[in-house]
């Protein structure tokens, strides 16, 4: 860990504009090859069902490896992705008990080992990430998922094809939460020798892809599922090789150089000389918010709604937008003005820095007396774009209205840390906020799990510690709310209030930009964190 006052420099040249993904561009699969993936990653995410690192541990070696009982629809680039049945058939709410829901258990589904899926697999799973006093608990398991489902009270098996599970209170988002864990089975982990260190190298899941060899700082090497249940994702590439890289650079030179056929998260200013040299780059939208998460502590300058409105004003968002050569969409909120859930804020997110300066006056800093603050950030990481040079431009943007920032930067696995942690912890080291990009693609991610204030940290993800009694009654609705138009309407109340109060420092959107080999064929890129690499073979 560092601390650090990053200046600007020039960077990035500006690059022509990326078009959204055509999915003529996907070709008659062929069967065979090794597929290698350069992540943005510095190791390989863990392997027990439940990675780490974020959104890009869950792309490559979540959804790879294991099925889930609900999961995301990942066959569309022209909508945002819906959820469809996975291990489990179908779910719904207890009528009696607004609090238990219950899935009918996909039947005839076979784990790498050939073991038959069954709802005792399911309740194995779910005590493996949740049951403390389970003798096969996995704390690694927990800390990745605790906070995607903080509402879960119990759960178990009824006969070999109904799971059931029961919430604190009503919870309308429960099928989100399980696209998260991922189902193995009790006798995996014993044949591991009931350790999960153990099962790292060894993992049993019904995924489309086996592992064939896990070293965490080095590779992981996959292999085709061809008794996969799910024809349709049975893998076109005999092998997938996964890379930590990084470095942007290395990733480029990497595919260059042939040593990768698909990167993640090129930096712009390398794509128009990727296409001119025959690569393929490809973006989409998807429900991503790149922000500053505000403590809301005693003592924190955020607490002022003058500040975190100067702070929103100073950030010249076309700007970013131009330096990342439009792989961006400029910051509107923790959702995009496109969304049912955007409502009708009247707090405008422009460019305005004389706006910012009399706002701070009024706040009392000023040139004599600049706001001085820290945010912890990553040099990289799943959905963190090209984090140290977008944050010298907010760093930049802020010092030109009088907020001096400094920087703690650390890896990515680390911020994830500190965002479990909460702000109290941060605050023990100066830090009043940390760069941390967020999924909305439900709900809870979006919204609860970020804002409410009983999922303050280490319980769910309210690193800040926010607790707005506005906001509360709307989350409760929320929840309790069953019928999506009906909740579409909590929401858009709920985030007209989040953006009128400047709650986050909003700035912006990824459009996920990655750059392909001109041998890959197949790949669509769904408007989702999640992106499904079966469909692809190699020319």
């Amino acid at each position: 860990m560092r601390t650090t006052t990053i200046t600007r420099r020039s960077l990035l040249g500006a690059a022509a504009a990326l078009p959204l993904w055509d999915p003529a561009r996907a070709q008659a699969p062929a069967q065979g090859g090794t597929l290698r993936v350069g992540m943005t990653l510095a190791a390989i995410p863990l392997s027990n069902g439940c990675p780490d690192q974020g959104g890009e541990g869950q792309r490559f070696m979540g959804i790879t490896l294991y099925n889930f009982l609900v999961e995301w629809d990942l066959t569309q680039a022209d909508r945002p992705s819906g959820l469809k049945p996975g291990l489990a058939t179908a779910w719904q709410v207890d009528p009696a008990n607004p609090k238990r829901w219950w899935f009918e258990i996909r039947q005839g589904v076979r784990f790498h080992d050939g073991k038959t899926l069954t709802a005792e697999d399911v309740a194995f799973s779910f005590d493996r990430a949740f049951r403390r006093d389970a003798p096969w608990f996995d704390s690694r398991a927990n800390a990745q998922v605790q906070l995607r489902m903080p509402t879960l009270a119990d759960w178990g098996a009824e006969g070999p094809d109904r799971f059931w599970l029961e919430t604190i209170y009503p919870d309308s988002t429960v099928p989100y939460g399980t696209v998260y864990i991922g189902i193995t089975h009790k006798g995996a982990w014993e044949a591991a020798g009931r350790s999960w260190d153990a099962y790292l190298n060894r993992p049993v899941g019904t995924g489309p892809w086996k592992l064939e060899s896990f070293a965490i700082r080095e590779r992981a090497v996959l292999v085709r599922n061809a008794d996969h249940w799910e024809a349709a994702r049975i893998p076109r590439c005999e092998r997938l090789v996964l890379l930590p890289l990084p470095d942007a650079n290395t990733r480029v030179a990497a595919l260059r150089s042939g040593q990768v056929d698909f990167i993640e998260a090129p930096p712009p200013d390398a794509l128009a000389s990727l296409r001119a040299a025959g690569f393929q780059t490809v973006v989409n939208e998807y429900p991503h918010n790149w922000t500053w998460h505000f403590s809301m502590l005693e003592g924190s300058p955020w607490r002022d709604v003058r500040v975190r409105k100067a702070a929103n004003l100073a950030i010249d968002r076309a700007g970013m937008k131009a330096m990342l050569g439009g792989t961006m969409l400029e910051g509107a909120g923790i959702v995009t003005p496109d969304s049912p859930w955007y409502g009708t804020p009247s707090f405008k997110l422009d460019y305005a820095p004389d706006k910012a300066r009399a706002l701070l006056a009024e706040a009392g800093f000023g040139p004599r007396n600049p706001l001085r603050t820290k945010v912890a950030i990553s040099a990289g990481g799943s959905g963190q774009m090209q984090p140290l040079a977008m944050n010298e431009v907010v760093q930049q943007n802020l010092k030109d209205v009088g907020i001096e920032v400094d920087f703690e930067v650390v890896e990515w696995n680390s911020l994830l840390v500190t965002r479990r942690e909460g702000a109290a912890k941060s605050a023990q080291r100066g830090v009043a906020a940390i760069n941390v990009s967020y999924g909305a693609g439900d709900p809870f991610s979006g919204f609860m799990r970020i804002m409410k204030a009983d999922m303050a940290a280490p319980v769910g993800g309210n690193w800040g510690n926010l607790n707005d009694p506005v906001l509360e009654p709307m989350f409760k609705a929320a929840y309790e709310a069953m019928d999506p138009a009906e909740q579409d309407r909590i929401l858009a109340r709920i985030h007209t209030r989040v953006v009128d109060e400047a709650l986050f420092l909003f700035v912006a959107h990824d459009l996920n930009p990655r750059a392909m080999s001109r041998r890959v064929r197949g790949f669509v890129q769904a408007r989702n964190w999640s992106q499904d690499l079966t469909p692809i073979s190699l020319s």
